[in-house]
């Protein structure tokens, strides 16, 4: 049972964790999916303000145009280098108001999103008539080549669009034509947090499908240890009852064999006793029954037959009966209140305290002490014995009816585990609470507080 409850649950987990992944990759690609359709918006949007530069600043551009002409025919002329190019194009006087230019655009054009922008030159190429091109640029895209734009690093940011130009002229009549090219480059500001906005509903959808199947798991599993800990109950249980009942059944079967015999018959004496035996074990039985019967009622469906009684007197009248049933137990008392009267049921409440007297007995105690006090305005009452102790993984589970202390995996005090069941749904029928202390070795101390 216990090997098939313990597949169940690492099939179960197995089941949870693939499900999880399979929510959580459906998760990733509805966000890869996300990110990509947000990437095309953003180049839509801003490829419709700026196919080309003409409509930032005509003025700014021509003095673009003007710079690259101008270097170019100082290349040609030799008054220029390549590295004099590189420093001209990427350190002009024009560069800042530019960039100010376009960063206004974006911000009256796309209101709702928070841009920086770089635009790097990727090739300035310079065709001389038929000869051979000098190249000053072609590389790949990297952000110390940026024209325009506060992006710091490309790292984080997405292509929108390349713009390729041309241009051709004529110095001291040989002809030449130069060829630009530059990309621009876009990071949204917090554009994460604008897609798991717009995946919110998603988000939420995938959590609570976790959560549920999380929850869904726990409940069963919780149900299912607690359908194996009442099937373990419930066979210790019949087990017990089991053993409980053999002895008196037993002697029943015996005696009843006993009395067919004809001199045990016409012998007055023998005969009595037969009878007195059986009428006893009649009785264990009745009260073996009466005692399951009475211990499967919950402490609201107790009926209590309450009385005006003196407590400390009650008390006393248990102790000296107990003393004459037990008479090598030392009993004592020690009573820190007088004359408290409180209305209690004496039938259920005398089996109670009797119920945990003679738990002390079977469980190894020689002595015994009763005491009472006032605990703010309730009625305490402690039964502390020298016995052997409860371990304190196991206190929690005293109460409960039909468990009984396990040494080992053996029960080696006779019983069905319903004595202190009864003593805690007594004990709150009268609206009481009952806690104890104990520890191995060092005996056990029950405490049962009622209102004054």
């Amino acid at each position: 049972m216990k090997q098939r409850i313990n597949l169940l649950i690492s099939f179960s987990v197995i089941a949870l964790i693939v499900l999880m992944t399979v929510q959580c990759y459906l998760v990733k690609t509805a966000y890869e999916y996300k990110v990509a359709q947000f990437h095309t918006q953003i180049k839509n949007e801003i490829a419709q303000i700026t196919n080309n530069y003409s409509d930032i600043d005509s003025a700014l551009v021509a003095k673009k145009e003007a710079l690259y002409k101008s270097l170019s025919e100082n290349y040609i002329k030799g008054k220029n280098s390549k590295l004099d190019i590189k420093v001209g194009v990427l350190k002009n006087d024009y560069q800042s108001a530019l960039t100010k230019e376009i960063q206004r655009k974006f911000e009256r054009d796309l209101p709702n999103f928070k841009i920086d922008f770089a635009i790097v030159l990727n090739k300035f190429i310079l065709y001389k008539n038929e000869k051979k091109a000098d190249t000053i640029f072609s590389e790949k895209p990297f952000i110390q080549n940026k024209l325009y734009g506060n992006l710091a690093s490309l790292n984080h940011a997405f292509l929108v669009r390349n713009y390729v130009g041309t241009t051709n002229g004529i110095y001291e009549n040989e002809e030449y034509q130069l060829l630009t090219e530059d990309s621009m480059y876009v990071s949204v500001i917090d554009w994460e947090m604008i897609i798991l906005r717009r995946m919110t509903f998603i988000l939420i959808l995938s959590l609570f499908s976790i959560l549920t199947l999380i929850t869904l798991f726990v409940i069963a599993l919780k149900a299912l240890i607690k359908q194996k800990k009442v099937s373990d109950v419930k066979t210790d249980f019949i087990n017990n009852i089991t053993h409980e009942l053999k002895t008196p059944l037993a002697t029943l079967g015996i005696s009843t064999k006993i009395l067919e015999q004809k001199n045990i018959r016409e012998n007055e004496e023998n005969f009595n006793a037969i009878v007195n035996t059986i009428s006893r074990q009649n009785n264990r039985l009745q009260s073996l029954i009466d005692q399951v019967m009475a211990n499967s009622l919950a402490e609201n469906e107790i009926e209590l037959q309450k009385e005006k009684i003196e407590t400390e007197d009650f008390l006393l009248s248990i102790v000296n009966d107990f003393k004459i049933t037990f008479p090598k137990i030392d009993l004592k008392t020690d009573f820190q209140t007088e004359k408290t009267i409180l209305i209690l049921d004496r039938f259920h409440l005398t089996t109670a305290f009797l119920n945990i007297l003679e738990n002390a007995v079977k469980y190894g105690s020689n002595t015994i002490t009763v005491k009472t006090k006032i605990i703010e305005n309730q009625f305490s009452i402690s039964i502390e014995d020298d016995g052997i102790g409860i371990a304190k993984n196991k206190q929690s589970l005293l109460f409960e009816k039909f468990y009984r202390v396990e040494q080992g995996n053996l029960h080696n005090t006779k019983g069905l585990g319903l004595g202190l069941y009864y003593v805690s749904q007594i004990v709150k029928a009268h609206q009481g609470t009952i806690n104890v202390i104990s520890d191995l070795g060092k005996g056990t101390e029950f405490t049962i507080l009622l209102k004054v």
